[in-house]
């Protein structure tokens, strides 16, 4: 069976030790997960298990003939090929292998049967064939067509000049060629760093039925959730296995960390009560010995740190100004470049506190629409109306572009923050990622990512009640998404947003809206109750459209009809779709109760002589009844939607 497997290996860099060793083996069927901190060495070990590099001790082994195929989390560039033609180089040890078959070939025709050597050759003839029809190369086109439409590939991209794709559809490639190699070990260094929600959901899709072993390294928690059942933490250099997905292995942490947190406590107490001995004695010649004793037993003593990604950092962001109950209003909402309708009919209200996620495949226009809703874009079809006191913050990857100079981050940020957050300035950059040193770097020699993440975290800081987020989770790790979630939870304003964190975005939103070749359609659920309605129009599709019980056999892998107990698990999500329908419909029901309370009580205060005879007072209460008029229309598609909706999951 092929593996391969790396015992007490040791690395230093300088006086640093990034691995000390670290022991691990990957095999066919391994689903494995490589987690740690920012800079933990995760990236290096990847590098050392790939055989890329070697430390400075112990041993690897692979298993003759294995083949390990590895995808760093960046920096490959593509040029001088069509599309086609590069990822086809992803068989080149294949065709190799073919030209060596053909040559035992050519000998084996010209040798008698008596010959010695004829047994030995028609063996590795037949060796090499196997591995050959192992490979898939001779169905290498289908191979090709469906790894890269899953990447989000379309076919007239075939021919396209490799130079002329971007930095990320780059790293899609890269990833294309390695997932085409068909190893027996992949080795993945953030493969989802670059991958939309469509293409993400179509890598788990392949991992889960790939045959081989697989180590991953990424910071989107549904997709490890998915597709791993081991975890391995690098953390000071030790590697440590948990068995089961990444929620399970955050659990125990989470078990292990109240024990780390008082063995730190307790360590701390005791340092501080020997520093102060020490500064109150030092200078004592009849305690010299005391007080030496305690600097060499501080000298020896091995420090408990606590990682950052166990510290419990909260960030509170300036509270948003008041606004009045509608954030916004679309109506007839298009946008068209040249002759290419991107989307058109946007109608859309969105009330203050609600949570929008945007989604759709690349190029359906999402960026598009943010971008108009922020300002940045006037050159739309239709109308766009902010509420009563709307202030607008907008993030996007083009923030990052408007950072420079010798300013440090640290002086950057404390100039960019309100005086009362000043304090809490360093806690936020590393929250961020900006930890040690990082945070004395010249905003000039900043990375994208980091200029990006500095750009978020300093829109933040500003007092805005409707921020609109493009991709906020891009350059953050899980503990960083986790702040980031944590702090736009409890913001009280308006949030539009898209990202590809699928965890993220169930968490954070409240509505989705649906940009696709179908139209523009609203979802009154949040991403996960989005997918809930999508897993039933594709179930009601198959029952108004059968396929043949050969085609239905081919869709499913292995060939297995659903089981009875997955039809349970079937039932039992309906059950679970039609309880959240009918809270959400409850819900909708007791909010136009209120918002119609409201009407009569503003309508009854315009026929007042009070109101009736002040000119200002009768034009804000007009004011107010467009805005509740406005919100009952919304509301009242609201429950339509929800209640049809709500019959189809009963039939």
């Amino acid at each position: 069976m092929a593996f391969v497997q790396i015992t007490k290996v040791s690395l230093a860099f300088g006086d640093r030790d990034i691995l000390q060793e670290v022991t691990l083996s990957l095999a066919a069927g391994s689903r494995s997960s490589l987690a740690g901190a920012n800079g933990s060495g995760k990236s290096t070990l990847m590098k050392v298990i790939a055989g890329h590099i070697s430390g400075d001790a112990g041993d690897r082994a692979v298993q003759k003939g294995s083949r390990i195929s590895y995808l760093p989390q960046s920096g490959i560039v593509y040029r001088g090929r069509t599309l086609r033609e590069e990822v086809e180089t992803a068989y080149t040890g294949i065709i190799a292998l073919i030209h060596r078959m053909e040559a035992i070939g050519r000998i084996l025709e010209g040798a008698t049967q008596d010959d010695r050597s004829t047994g030995l050759l028609l063996e590795a003839y037949h060796q090499i064939q196997d591995q050959v029809d192992q490979s898939g190369y001779y169905q290498r086109e289908q191979a090709l067509a469906m790894v890269l439409s899953g990447l989000g590939f379309f076919p007239a991209d075939m021919e396209r000049p490799t130079g002329e794709f971007s930095e990320g559809w780059q790293m899609r490639i890269a990833l294309a060629k390695v997932l085409l190699e068909r190893p027996d070990i992949l080795l993945l260094d953030e493969p989802t760093n670059y991958l939309d929600i469509e293409a993400r959901s179509w890598l788990e899709s392949w991992l889960r039925s790939f045959t081989g072993g697989y180590l991953l390294v990424s910071h989107d928690r549904y997709f490890l959730d998915s597709t791993v059942t081991e975890v391995y933490e690098l953390y000071q250099g030790k590697l440590t296995r948990y068995g089961g997905n990444y929620t399970a292995y955050e659990r125990v942490r989470e078990q292990t960390l109240e024990s780390l947190i008082k063995r730190y406590e307790a360590q701390q107490e005791e340092i501080a009560k020997a520093e102060e001995l020490i500064r109150r004695f030092r200078y004592k010649a009849s305690k010299a010995a005391m007080v030496q004793e305690r600097i060499k037993k501080l000298e020896k003593m091995e420090r408990i740190v606590i990682p950052e990604s166990l510290k419990n950092i909260r960030i509170t962001f300036p509270p948003p100004p008041h606004a009045g109950r509608l954030a916004l209003t679309l109506k007839g909402v298009g946008k068209c470049y040249g002759t290419r309708q991107v989307f058109s009919g946007l109608d859309l209200i969105l009330e203050s506190g609600e949570r929008l996620v945007v989604v759709g495949r690349n190029g359906a226009g999402k960026t598009t629409l943010l971008r108009i809703l922020s300002g940045r874009d006037p050159t739309f079809q239709g109308t766009l109306r902010y509420g009563t006191g709307i202030q607008v913050g907008y993030f996007s990857q083009e923030a990052a572009e408007t950072l420079g100079g010798p300013e440090t981050v640290l002086e950057f940020m404390e100039t960019e923050a309100p005086t009362a957050l000043i304090p809490k300035v360093r806690d936020m950059l590393g929250a961020f990622l900006f930890r040690g040193e990082a945070v004395y770097k010249p905003l000039s020699v900043l990375s994208g990512g980091e200029k990006s993440r500095l750009a978020l975290l300093s829109m933040l800081l500003k007092p805005m009640n409707l921020l609109i987020l493009d991709e906020p989770t891009n350059h953050l790790d899980i503990y960083s998404k986790d702040i980031l979630l944590d702090t736009l939870t409890a913001y009280t304003g308006t949030i539009i947003f898209v990202s590809h964190d699928r965890s993220f975005m169930e968490a954070l939103s409240t509505k989705t809206l649906e940009l696709s070749s179908r139209g523009v359609r609203l979802f009154y659920g949040n991403y996960g109750y989005y997918w809930d309605r999508l897993a039933q129009e594709a179930e009601q599709e198959q029952e108004a459209c059968p396929p043949n019980p050969q085609s239905r056999r081919m869709e499913r892998p292995n060939g297995a009809i659903p089981s009875a107990g997955e039809r349970r698990e079937a039932d039992k999500q309906r059950q679970t779709l039609i309880r959240r329908l009918e809270r959400q419909e409850g819900d909708i029901l007791k909010a136009l109760e209120a918002l119609e309370g409201d009407k009569a009580r503003l309508e009854g205060a315009l026929g007042s002589a009070e109101v009736y005879r002040d000119g200002v007072k009768t034009r804000l209460v007009k004011a107010q009844l467009t805005e509740v008029e406005a919100l009952i229309d919304g509301k009242t598609n609201a429950w339509e939607a929800t209640a049809q909706e709500l019959e189809r999951a009963r039939r």
